[in-house]
């Protein structure tokens, strides 16, 4: 959810200084008045992920597992007609 907000008797600089911001880093005016908001707030707009990275590089060879699975790898003919 958003809400729109009035900025009054912004100084001539800082306008400056964000409208260059916002051209060096192709962004527009308003997006980069958010992110300064939102930094200032001490929010951060990055993304959190919640998946399984923390797993990656942790596989371990099992062959009881690969034995358990190996009816997984069938492909039943009668189901891809």
């Amino acid at each position: 959810m958003t809400v729109q907000l009035t900025i009054r008797n912004v100084p001539v600089q800082v306008k400056k200084m964000l409208s260059s911001r916002a051209k060096a880093d192709s962004k527009s005016l308003n997006t980069v008045l958010v992110e300064a908001l939102s930094s200032s707030a001490g929010i951060s707009d990055e993304i959190s992920y919640t998946d399984l990275d923390h797993l990656v590089g942790r596989w371990s060879d099992d062959p009881e597992f690969d034995k358990a699975i190996l009816a997984h790898d069938q492909i039943d003919e009668e189901l891809w007609k």
